[in-house]
């Protein structure tokens, strides 16, 4: 019996709950196939606009011209495979997460860091925007009845990807796993059946007419169909950027991640464009090429509008890779002092709630100024993302160079060679979008790079004035101390700040504004009355300021020598609208105290009987 006894009093459940999960808090962490859910997405889902983009600058040469599309995935897939392995060395070399920023910071130094930091902001912001936007027009063209209402829809959307990630990263991946297989199953089901028909079994969509060429197929169109497509590359980055959000062993948990979305991607990006090439498959009327894809394979049925359901889900929850990856970045700079520090704070969970919070309301002001439109925000899409892949691939090669480990010459290569090509897809797709709003980028880059400088900067000036990661040295004698006590009228708050200001030691003085003649003659008679042992000093008020007048008391103390303590008592209300009405006179003072004078502000807090 004692034995029993014992056990059960031994593994009794912790009663907080929020101890419980603190001690718990791996289990609120991602696994691989949770992570695959969490924070991939935003790639996986490219597939809906990514072999289109390349089909609209290839048809631009005619419609025979997409037979080209396959060799402009190969390409891409290519660069997808340089990417993956990259970005696994990445997660390997930085366990705390970053990316991008984190390789430019210890390899390519301040600047490029700044640089990568702000190009990753932008992306993030724009990936839930374009996810968002792009999954309302989708869910649009299935129920036409809802065209008029995208900005509505996509802010709907975001508040409910908000709450999700407020609550947790793991539970957002218990939420998004089941659409995201659902979804990749589609596609794959596409492609297969897709490749097993001789010819599509239904066409949709309004035919445009012939088409008539603009431009001749050449190594230009095919690099301008390159950046186009590259779009797909979208999100690879996000995984290596919150690998602290996945369980213990965190690195190769990430790594496997990385892995299996390299995989999946490449082979729907790959079983498309042959699916394209099949089917000759051009843009037309009110369509999606997905969407012809899929009618192309199954028809009209049930599994044609499964499939782009599916579609339509997954591009409104791709928007999660970026609340799983731009919290944990803002927490990275925040810890190194280039954005507020509440940024690297975490809840219980563990989530970043501020960094949620604040991409949420930077989503929505970008959804609002454009409207929810995609096109709009297309332009400017993609470029920051070949900014990040590039400074996170010369970042590696200069490591690689440095550390010249076993292999680092191939390593070196491997990061050189994907360095020219992001780079080279960055330019040709800046320049190309430059007059459709790819040139706020050079406006937003450079001001996010000064902001967080000047951040920095604030931080390290404030730091040398507090003499911070320096010994101070030993506290000299102090002079005679003076607490101060406000006093309107004789109450049980007043009894009660005399007796909190006589336990604090020193002189204990309570003084009084002579705004009024009568209301300070009748204060004066019942103090006298009362004689709490504590002398009244009655302040000349010619100007009936109580704010002026006690600043300039304080401040005449201090001047003596004086370490001066001010106790203001405030009424603590059981309603939040109670508070209007009592007088706000505590936090004015309180506010002057503390910027004009050198005195310590205290306050005392009353409760009022909460039964009354």
């Amino acid at each position: 019996m004692t034995q029993t006894r014992q056990r059960s009093t031994s593994e009794r459940p912790i009663a907080d709950r929020r101890l419980r999960r603190h001690q718990r808090g791996d289990e609120f962490r991602l696994t691989a196939l949770g992570g695959l859910a969490a924070l991939s997405l935003d790639a996986l889902t490219s597939v809906a606009y990514g072999p289109e983009s390349i089909v609209l600058v290839l048809v631009t040469a005619g419609a025979a011209a997409v037979t080209w599309t396959l060799p402009v995935s190969l390409a891409i897939a290519a660069l997808l495979a340089v990417l993956v392995l990259s970005y696994r060395q990445v997660i390997a070399a930085h366990p705390d997460g970053g990316g991008a920023y984190a390789v430019a910071k210890q390899d390519l130094g301040r600047g490029a860091s700044l640089l990568a930091a702000a190009s990753l902001v932008v992306d993030y912001v724009l990936t839930v925007a374009v996810s968002l936007a792009a999954g309302a027009a989708s869910l649009a063209s299935a129920f036409p009845a809802l065209a008029d209402h995208l900005l509505l829809i996509t802010l709907i959307g975001l508040a409910v990807l908000t709450a999700i990630n407020l609550v947790g990263v793991a539970e957002s991946a218990k939420v998004l796993m089941g659409p995201t297989i659902v979804f990749v199953v589609a596609i794959v089901a596409v492609i297969v059946v897709g490749l097993s028909r001789s010819g599509p079994v239904e066409v949709i969509g309004t035919d445009k007419g012939p088409i008539s060429p603009t431009a001749a197929v050449g190594i230009l169109l095919l690099l301008r169909a390159f950046a186009a497509g590259c779009s797909s590359l979208t999100g690879v980055e996000a995984i290596a950027n919150a690998v602290p959000s996945f369980r213990t062993p965190a690195v190769r948990r990430a790594q496997h991640t990385e892995i299996a979305l390299g995989v999946l991607l490449g082979l729907m990006l790959l079983g498309l464009a042959v699916l394209i090439g099949k089917y000759h498959t051009v843009p037309r009327g009110d369509v999606t090429v997905l969407a012809q894809l899929s009618a192309g394979a199954f028809g009209t049925g049930w599994a044609f509008y499964v499939t782009n359901l599916a579609v339509t889900l997954v591009l409104v929850l791709a928007a999660n890779t970026s609340f799983g990856g731009l919290p944990v970045l803002l927490a990275l700079l925040a810890k190194d002092h280039r954005v507020p520090h509440m940024f690297g704070m975490r809840s219980e969970r563990p989530v970043f709630r501020y960094g949620v919070t604040a991409l949420a309301l930077l989503a929505a002001i970008v959804l609002v100024v454009v409207h929810a439109d995609t096109h709009r925000l297309l332009p400017v899409f993609a470029i920051g993302v070949f900014i990040g892949f590039t400074l996170s691939q010369a970042g590696l090669v200069r490591h690689w160079r440095h550390q010249r480990g076993p292999g680092w010459i191939r390593r070196t290569a491997l990061n050189g060679f994907g360095a020219t090509l992001t780079a080279i897809a960055g330019i040709v797709l800046l320049a190309e979008k430059f007059t459709e709003g790819a040139w706020l980028l050079l406006i937003i880059v450079p001001v996010l790079v000064v902001l967080f400088a000047r951040t920095e900067h604030y931080y390290a000036s404030v730091a040398e004035q507090l003499g911070m990661g320096l010994v101070p040295p030993t506290p000299l004698p102090t002079g005679p101390t003076l607490v101060v006590v406000p006093v309107v009228t004789v109450s049980m708050i007043t009894e009660q700040a005399l007796e909190a200001a006589m336990r604090m030691g020193g002189q204990t003085v309570a003084v009084a504004a002579a705004i009024d003649p009568s209301a300070t003659k009748k204060l004066s008679a019942k103090w006298e009355k009362w004689d709490p042992g504590v002398p009244l000093t009655v302040l000349p008020c010619p100007n009936r300021s109580l704010v002026a007048t006690l600043v300039g008391y304080v401040r005449k103390q201090t001047a003596e020598g004086k370490r001066v303590t001010v106790l203001l008592a405030q009424i603590d209300t059981r309603h939040w609208w109670q508070r209007l009405l009592h007088n706000p006179r505590g936090p004015v003072l309180a506010a002057a105290l503390r910027s004009r004078t050198d005195a310590v502000v205290a306050t005392l807090t009353v409760h009022l009987n909460r039964d009354h």
